[in-house]
């Protein structure tokens, strides 16, 4: 009866603890524009609560005797009652001109902090009370944290499968309230059984010769330092994996919560009485798979999201089990297991802080994963390593450096040879030269100094090779991503890139560098809607004629202002400051400077800022927050769309630019015109030939909605442009429900 209360009460609070993380991230969301880096900001706050959760957990179960303890911990976790159901409390609006990592952690901490502090704290205090029980597994109770693993496992995948595609997000809140409950009841279940159970129960159970729980030595500070590391780099390779699924595919929860699944599921193998995954075979196989990990960023490529996800998820698995694995072959004894799990969120902590804080400022570009990866390699145990001879065992160690030398060496001078052919990616030639140079990284393995000195010599050299980005002018980091300025190889094109997404192009040659190109020619849908919009006859209110008035979010390269004809007026809202610096900035792209100098652009979520706009005052409001990395779903909800029409004149136009690699909004958005009584219509513009693509026209869809086929104009009588197909079944997009998954191009 106890080990099964116990049990339950562990798997109760890791399934709560695990829900609430993907649900306030996805209330937070709509706030930043969708961007991964909320994720990975609530990843830190929820980190760092769990520190203090054990810390507070080592101090109680240290200093206060037992029935102290359950007073204590039972009356403090009935205090978040008051708080409840979760929710982003009223009146929080994210700054626009700087980041907004600390406004999310202290935001967080306000809607969650206290029920979220008292679950983390539960995990070790449990196991603490269990091992005071009398119980004859009293004297060794880590299995329960493989139990606490698996409940946070039932939870993480349980939100993106089972909550989020059928309950809406108050609904959700007030579950969790429901769940908090009898977690609480659990906890109360927990104290009485072992409120009367004797100090000293489970020394009968201890193994014969095995210490007294009070007379364990201390622990070495090498050791705690190690423990620290082997959790800081799977914690930090989780975020780093969720940043590179959600750099160039939807930020939404499954993406979010399947890195942070497989990091518990390795603590569940690990940790269970007998691991199914032998460990020294991890620990051979674990350089191969470092490589298959650095494949896009060496090599400069986009996989296939299956094949991404993959390559990502299996890397991240092998190197958590490793690291995690070491952490369980070197556990202390029960009377120290506070202080381990205490040193173990300690790392975890110091990982998100690394990737989510650290990282965006210390560097230009997504540095941490490829640097995290070396250090994993570094932390590796030696593979089947001999004891040499004192003079063998000198001459390998120096070999450590030389090999890794030669190979950077070696790439560094093939790539800068070659350099002039125009190098891309998936070319024979550069397979090879990247081959050929893993293969020879691989073969240092089974020595961790050598291959991580490996790793660095094969990522120096690859960084000489810039694959589709051209010739790099300019990079910059912000919260929201990384952002590119290149010259294609050519040098007749100037690209704006995003990740790994074009956001923006621009022709070098001054005569031709005000035309729009990429998304936004006038051969494509974009030109069409401008000039269905200027072809339109428009009165103010005492009836004279007047220019149009439209807002553009998502500013990209500016290249839509070149559209701007005399008299009219145009403003720009866009979430990423970087983007506002390099766009403005002429020294890069002039489309701002050229066509409309003088057009306001407003920093900040778009919904949040559209809000101060008079009514009734855009002809045309322009969408184009859809093409690449992240997907802000809370623009294409039934409230945003009442928002923008609020703010449409009379016979305006909605244009929604929906050009997607991996996401196909069509139905989406053609539901919420039907749900709104609106006209739909979308442009497939993809059958560009080659030579139009190397002229600067890119594929695009574009979707336009108006109050009345009349409002539509030349729209409406363009064979292009056809009325959008709505699936039956599709469900309307609103605050509080939305489902990407269903969305998904998934080959």
């Amino acid at each position: 009866m106890l080990l099964i209360v116990f049990t339950i009460s562990m798997f109760v609070s890791a399934s709560l603890l695990f829900l609430v993380e993907p649900m306030l991230a996805k209330m937070v969301l709509p706030l930043l524009g969708g961007t991964p880096a909320v994720w990975n900001t609530c990843l830190v706050f929820f980190q760092a609560v769990l520190l203090l959760g054990n810390l507070y957990a080592y101090a109680v179960t240290k200093w206060l005797r037992r029935r102290t303890q359950i007073v204590l911990h039972i009356s403090l976790a009935l205090t978040p009652l008051a708080v409840l159901p979760v929710h982003i409390p009223a009146g929080w609006e994210p700054p626009a001109q700087t980041s907004p990592a600390l406004w999310i952690l202290a935001m967080l901490s306000v809607a969650v902090g206290l029920p979220f502090f008292l679950l983390s704290a539960s995990t070790p205090i449990l196991q603490r009370w269990f091992s005071q029980s009398g119980h004859k597994s009293a004297n060794d109770p880590y299995f329960l944290y493989a139990a606490s693993n698996a409940g946070s496992l039932a939870g993480l995948l349980g939100y993106p499968l089972l909550l989020e595609p059928t309950l809406r997000l108050s609904t959700q809140s007030h579950l969790w309230s429901y769940g908090y409950a009898v977690f609480l009841a659990m906890t109360v279940a927990c104290g009485a059984l072992v409120w009367k159970a004797q100090p000293g129960a489970a020394a009968a159970h201890t193994a014969p010769g095995e210490a007294a729980s009070g007379n364990q030595p201390s622990v070495a500070w090498r050791q705690r330092l190690r423990w620290i590391a082997l959790a800081f780099v799977p914690s930090s390779l989780m975020i780093g994996v969720t940043t590179q699924f959600t750099t160039d595919v939807p930020s939404i929860p499954l993406f979010w919560v399947l890195p942070l699944a497989f990091y518990l599921l390795s603590f569940v193998l690990v940790f269970a009485k007998r691991p199914p995954v032998s460990h020294p075979w991890l620990v051979r196989k674990l350089p191969f798979l470092i490589l298959i990990a650095l494949i896009p960023a060496v090599c400069k490529t986009k996989l296939p999201l299956l094949a991404l996800m993959a390559v990502y998820l299996l890397s991240l698995f092998a190197v958590a089990l490793v690291c995690h694995g070491e952490l369980a072959r070197s556990r202390p004894k029960v009377s120290r297991l506070t202080e381990f799990y205490l040193w173990i969120s300690f790392g975890g902590v110091l990982g998100g802080i690394f990737n989510s804080l650290l990282a965006p400022v210390l560097f230009s570009s997504v540095l941490e994963f490829p640097l995290v990866l070396v250090f994993a390699a570094l932390l590796r145990p030696p593979i089947d390593i001999q004891p040499e001879p004192p003079a063998k065992a000198t001459r390998l160690r120096r070999n450590d450096w030389l090999l890794p030398v030669a190979l950077g060496l070696c790439m560094a001078a093939v790539i800068g040879g070659l350099a002039h052919e125009g190098l891309r990616p998936g070319r024979p030639l550069v397979i090879l030269i990247f081959g050929f140079s893993m293969l020879w990284c691989l073969s240092f393995g089974k020595r961790p100094l050598r291959f991580a000195a490996g790793l660095v010599a094969l990522l120096l050299a690859a960084s000489l090779y810039t694959g589709p980005f051209g010739k790099v002018l300019h990079t910059e980091r912000s919260f929201f991503g990384v952002s590119r300025v290149t010259n294609d190889p050519a040098g007749r094109l100037r690209n704006l890139f995003h990740g790994g997404t074009n956001h923006g192009m621009q022709n070098l040659n001054p005569g031709a560098s005000r035309e729009p190109l990429a998304y936004y020619t006038a051969s494509g849908p974009a030109g069409t809607i401008l000039r269905a919009l200027q072809a339109k006859t428009l009165y103010d209110s005492g009836g004279k004629t007047r220019k149009p008035n439209w807002a553009v979010v998502g500013l990209g390269a500016g290249a839509m202002a070149c559209y701007l004809q005399r008299g009219e007026s145009l403003t720009y809202y866009e979430i990423d400051p970087a983007v506002k610096r390099i766009a403005s900035d002429p020294r890069y792209f002039t489309f701002l400077s050229q066509c409309a100098p003088t057009a306001p652009i407003v920093l900040g979520d778009a919904r949040l800022k559209m809000r101060a706009a008079r009514d009734a005052s855009y002809d045309l409001i322009v969408l184009d927050a859809f093409s690449g990395d992240t997907i802000p779903m809370h623009l294409i909800t039934r409230e945003a769309l009442a928002l923008y029409l609020s703010k449409l004149a009379p016979g305006g136009i909605i244009a929604f630019h929906i050009s997607n690699l991996y996401v196909d909004l069509d139905p989406t958005l053609g539901a919420l015109a039907q749900d709104a009584g609106l006209v739909c219509l979308t442009a497939d513009d993809t059958a560009v030939s080659q030579q139009q693509i190397e002229a600067g026209k890119f594929p695009s869809r574009w979707v336009a909605m108006t109050r009345s086929r009349n409002d539509s104009g030349a729209l409406g009588t363009d064979p292009r442009w056809k009325t959008t197909v709505v699936p039956p079944g599709t469900q309307v997009w609103t605050d509080d429900y939305s489902n990407l998954l269903r969305v998904i191009k998934w080959n």
